[in-house]
This record gives C-alpha cells, sequence and structure tokens, in this order.
C-alpha cells in the first residue's frame, strides 16, 4: 500500500496526540515537539508536490531516520532489514561478506580489525587502515551503515576497497572476493611447561563455551596452567554477556562492570560469582590501540581486580553500551544507552583501558635483527671438555620447540608477555621464601 502524505503526517502526530491525555508536563513537551514534527510534514510534503521528479516517501522517512541519528555518536544506526539480518549473523558465528570491523577515526571509516583467515585478512588488510572508497566511490562523510551497504553482494563477488595505510604515499587499491566468514574466536597454543597462549579473535556466541572447554580439557589432562597469556590485540569486541561470563570465570568475587545510562543515578552492576572460579595461576593479557569494547570490559575487570597484569599498548576506548532494537518490519535501531566502567569506576568511553606494562609493537624483522647474538665459544664448545657430572642427558627430540611456539615468540609483544609470565613464578617463590640475604 503507497502512503500518502496526510497518512504520513497523521501517523508521525498519533503518538504524541495519546501523550497529550496522560499529564500536563508530557502534555507541554509533546505539543512542541508537535510543532517540530509539523515542519517534517511540510518538507515532506513540498518534495512530494513540487520536486522536479516523484520520489518514493519510505525512501525520505527512512533518509530522515538516518539524518536524525546522523546527529548523534557512530554507533547508533539505523540499520535496514538486509543490514540487520547481517547484523544478527555476525554473532552466530557464521555469515557472508569479507570479514572486517569498521569504526570512525578522525571523521574516517577505520579497519578496526580484519578477521584473522577472513577474504580481507588474507588480502592483506590490517587495522589501522583508513577505507578511502568502494568500489570507486569516495567514503566522505559515509556512516558506518552506508559503508555496510556499499560492500553487499554475493559470495563470490569482488570488492573494490581503496585504503590509505600509514607508510602509503597514496591510496592503493584492495581486490577482495566475498565469501563465508566462519569466526574461530579462541586459538590455542601450548607454550610448554604448562604454560599457554590464548587468541580470543571476538567475542561471539561460542567464545565462553570454547575457552572453557579448551581450560577443562587441560585441566584434566594436565592439571591447573602455570600461567596464560591471553591475546586481545586487534579483538574489536562483540557480545557483552561473553565478556561478562569469561571475566567471572577467574574472580571470586568483586564488581565485573558497571554502566550506567542518561540518569547517572540507575546503575547496574554486574558482579562476580565464587562458584566455578578458576584461580591460583597468573594471567598477562595482551592488548593494544584496537582492543575494543567487549575486549576493554574483560581486560579492565581482570586489571582492577588484581587478576591479571595488562601488557601493550593503551586500547581503542569504546566504552558505550548498544541496545538493538527491532522496529517490526525486518528493521531494527542500533542505539547508544549507556556507558561502561571498571570496578575502579573508569570511564572506559573515549580513554580506554592503560596497561600495567607499557610495551609497544616491534616489527618481526627488527625484533629478530635485534635479538641476533654472535658465536661465542664457552666451555662446553671446547674439545674433550669434561662433562658436568649433575647434568642430565637431554633427548634433543623430545625437548625441540614446536614450529607453532617458535613461531609465536617472534612477536615482539607475546615474547615479552611470556617471559614475564615465566618470571613471576620466580618472583612469588622469593615472596613465599624471602630473598636471600646478601653478605657484606
Amino acid at each position: 500500500m503507497r502512503l500518502t502524505v496526510k497518512k504520513i503526517s497523521l501517523l508521525l502526530a498519533l503518538g504524541f496526540f495519546i501523550s497529550l491525555l496522560t499529564s500536563p508536563s508530557l502534555r507541554a513537551f509533546a505539543e512542541e515537539k508537535y510543532k517540530e514534527l509539523q515542519i517534517f510534514a511540510k518538507v515532506l510534503n513540498l518534495i512530494q508536490k513540487y520536486y522536479v521528479v516523484e520520489v518514493d516517501p519510505k525512501k525520505l522517512i527512512d533518509g530522515g531516520i538516518k539524518g536524525m541519528l546522523a546527529e548523534l555518536d557512530p554507533h547508533t544506526n539505523y540499520l535496514p532489514p538486509d543490514i540487520y539480518k547481517e547484523f544478527k549473523d555476525e554473532t552466530s558465528g557464521e555469515f557472508g561478506g569479507i570479514g572486517i570491523e569498521i569504526g570512525v577515526q578522525d571523521e574516517a571509516l577505520t579497519i578496526v580489525s580484519p578477521i584473522e583467515d577472513a577474504p580481507a585478512f588474507k588480502a592483506g588488510i590490517k587495522a589501522g587502515d583508513k577505507i578511502t572508497s568502494i568500489n570507486g566511490e569516495s567514503t566522505k562523510g559515509w556512516s558506518l551503515v552506508e559503508a555496510a551497504q556499499k560492500m553487499k553482494g554475493k559470495d563470490g563477488e569482488v570488492i573494490h576497497i581503496g585504503i590509505m595505510r600509514k607508510g602509503f604515499v597514496k591510496s592503493k587499491t584492495f581486490d577482495i572476493r566475498r565469501g563465508r566468514v566462519r569466526l574461530k574466536s579462541v586459538k590455542v597454543v601450548d607454550l610448554g611447561d604448562g604454560y599457554t597462549y590464548v587468541r580470543i579473535t571476538s567475542f561471539i556466541e561460542s567464545t565462553y563455551a570454547d575457552f572453557e572447554k579448551f581450560i577443562q580439557t587441560k585441566i584434566k589432562t594436565q592439571g591447573l596452567p602455570k600461567g596464560l597469556v591471553i591475546d586481545l590485540r586487534n579483538n574489536p569486541g562483540g557480545l557483552f554477556d561473553q565478556a561478562v561470563k569469561l571475566s567471572d570465570l577467574f574472580l571470586s568475587s568483586g564488581t565485573i562492570v558497571t554502566t550506567r545510562g542518561r540518569n547517572h543515578k540507575e546503575e547496574e552492576v554486574t558482579v562476580a560469582k565464587k562458584e566455578g572460579t578458576l584461580e591460583n595461576f597468573p594471567i598477562i593479557i595482551v592488548v593494544n590501540e584496537y582492543t575494543a569494547s567487549a575486549s576493554e570490559i574483560f581486560s579492565g575487570a581482570m586489571q582492577d581486580n588484581g587478576r591479571a597484569l595488562i601488557l601493550g599498548q593503551k586500547t581503542f576506548g569504546k566504552g558505550s553500551v548498544q541496545s538493538v532494537i527491532d522496529l517490526g518490519d525486518g528493521s531494527g535501531l542500533k542505539m547508544t544507552i549507556a556507558r561502561y566502567y571498571t570496578p575502579s569506576g573508569h570511564e572506559i568511553q573515549a580513554d580506554g583501558i592503560k596497561p600495567d606494562l607499557l610495551v609497544d609493537d616491534v616489527d618481526t624483522d627488527a625484533f629478530e635483527k635485534a635479538i641476533k647474538k654472535k658465536t661465542v665459544r664457552r666451555e662446553a664448545d671446547m674439545k674433550n671438555h669434561l662433562e658436568n657430572s649433575n647434568k642430565p642427558k637431554v633427548n634433543t627430540a623430545e625437548t625441540g620447540m614446536p614450529n607453532s611456539k617458535k613461531e609465536l615468540l617472534r612477536d615482539f609483544q607475546i615474547a615479552q608477555a611470556y617471559n614475564y609470565l615465566r618470571a613471576s613464578k620466580v618472583f612469588h617463590k622469593i615472596n613465599e621464601t624471602g630473598a636471600p640475604s646478601i653478605k657484606q
């Protein structure tokens, strides 16, 4: 059924007329707002009557909604039916696309994180890249939803993404073929001697279950880990409840996160429960400037409760809460309704989480070059040297470092986290027994 201008004006006004019957304060508010809606209806009427070509009223109303939301923060968006469906699919673990999380930084569309092993990642897209064009169209002034709509298409179709990156003289076009993106949220590498590296790529519906399955299997077969390195670098966040559940797994008590809306007197405090808590082993969480949202909630909870040491670079600072409202016609409204606060009361929004140990990222080749050592002949290298009588014979075939671990420790920040993790065991022993005295 085609909507007429009169019908649209009537529908827009109806809700406000209902509120006129409730209270004097609401009546005054409604009367003021209805005057503004009358202007909107007049403009709509003039376009319908006199614009040079006929325009679909729905298109105009959708444009009006988008314009209204453009006055708000970049995370508040109108989601047309096709985009809303994709949005719901993304948290389930599999969806069609090129596999990127985008945000707005310095008024430019920015890659917060390419999803590992997805088409964009394989094409060479990196966190921090600025999207200058999509299929030849400039992205200047685009919203996140507009960018998502322009990147829509069928599996197998090629999308041309213009990228500006630090070090580029001019924008470079990346050709990316759409495909099925399968999210594997939790990835594990055994570091040996009871230590484990865990990478969490994003917080989706299966994150907590996958992590708990890994940790319970490890406990059954090897006992409690001696320590964990949890890598949250380039993790754009995701589902709030998954970050809370993971925090609760390691915390026996205390606040996990506080959310406050427009009325600061009303706040929601999420508290950890003792049941099922995993304690008594150190954790180091590695973050960077693209660690965002749910990742910052988890990091802040672990840091403020003294359960983990945070290493790396200051995080992204996305500390707002979005609620997704189904509008009934297949579309949705993603609206910012509150802000996140860490247990100590620190507001994450536009500030982020500051690491306990600030460790900048270092290019892998530069790192390897820096740690190369000169070949030095020691006693053990001399011909016919005496063997150490207390040194056990070693089966080198069994102690060779796994390739995955070797590859992992080429990463400067991870190598530092691993070293600090092992050192924590030494310091723990010193705290228990007391540091040895020095005779003078």
